[in-house]
């Protein structure tokens, strides 16, 4: 009787785990990998490789590729094989998520000394071609893709600067050596707040090479809020109004400069224009005069300026001749 039913028991778990258990299917947003008491199934020596990373990270984050079972089933496993499935879609997630504490911002500390709040999310999906390091290379790769991203995040913000410049007019428009400076300082957080997609760009940059070390590819950076302590946030507000009554004046007074001279241009054309009407019938009378003496000699030109006279005679009312 007990021989028995250790053959019922021992064939009921032989069908449970061997048939039951050993058909299992792939959802469309998964894929799966199959490790056989432990080891996965590879694609022969290949070997995954990342131009971004230096030879010294190539040999750490040397993993093999694995063999990859898509969307589809019922598929067959042996008992002593494990199918481990993965979410390949798009995921969103927030900055401040971590399982080991609960907080509302990340903080960080600018150039200026200045303790900031940032906020945001990042997209990512998991690295079809290296499931390897996602399923086996770590305990919790989206963990370690958060603190290497905040660490990242946290090194740019605290050594940030305007690509722009830093000055509200240039160097050579200010008169003395101090002056951008002191226009742009204490303004770091400014500067974040101006050029996010920057930023968001550095980080989407210096992370690509996520894939390769954790298996995660991030897929965009949307660092949408950088929040100061209230304290400082009513200093930035301050500086924020000194600096825009600054440009106010000096686009002001770089309109009224631009009219004044303007001005002082057609006021000079104006004149020259004048001088050459003035000048015109005497450079005329000048060049006739030649032409008559030289076509003519001095009889022709003296009789010129004697019939030129016989008006002026005309109209006189008294004629005083001035003996010689």
């Amino acid at each position: 009787m007990y021989v028995t039913a250790f053959l019922l028991g021992l064939l009921s778990f032989v069908v449970y785990k061997v048939f039951l258990r050993a058909f299992y299917t792939v959802r469309p947003d998964e894929r799966a990998v199959i490790a056989s008491f432990g080891r996965a199934q590879r694609l022969g020596d290949l070997m995954i490789t990342d131009d971004s990373l230096s030879e010294e990270e190539m040999e750490r984050y040397r993993v093999p590729r694995l063999r990859t079972i898509g969307p589809g089933g019922p598929y067959f496993k042996w008992p002593w094989q494990e199918v481990r499935k993965v979410r390949v879609v798009t995921e969103a997630i927030d900055l401040t998520w971590d399982p080991t504490k609960t907080q509302s911002t990340i903080e960080s500390v600018t150039k200026d000394n200045l303790t900031t709040g940032v906020g945001g999310q990042i997209r990512f999906r998991v690295a079809e071609s290296n499931l390897y390091a996602y399923c086996f290379g770590v305990d919790s790769p989206l963990e370690h893709v958060m603190g290497y991203f905040i660490s990242v995040l946290r090194e740019r913000i605290a050594n940030f600067v305007d690509p722009r410049g830093q000055s509200l007019v240039g160097a050579a428009e200010i008169a003395g050596g101090g002056g951008p400076t002191e226009l742009a300082e204490g303004v770091s957080i400014n500067d974040l707040r101006k050029n996010l997609p920057l930023l968001n760009d550095y980080m989407e940059q210096q992370c690509r090479s996520t894939g390769t070390r954790y298996g995660i590819e991030l897929d965009a950076a949307l660092i949408t809020q950088i929040d100061p302590p209230p304290e400082v946030d009513r200093a930035l507000s301050a500086i924020n109004t000194t600096r825009n009554q600054v440009a106010a004046d000096i686009s002001t007074a770089r309109a009224d400069a631009e009219q004044q001279v303007t001005m002082s241009k057609r006021a000079v054309e104006i004149a020259r224009n004048n001088a050459q009407a003035e000048v015109a019938p005497l450079k005329e009378l000048a060049q006739t005069l030649t032409r008559i003496k030289a076509s003519g000699g001095p009889a022709a030109l003296y009789a010129y300026l004697r019939n030129l006279r016989v008006p002026l005679l005309g109209r006189a009312t008294r004629i005083v001749r001035m003996g010689s």
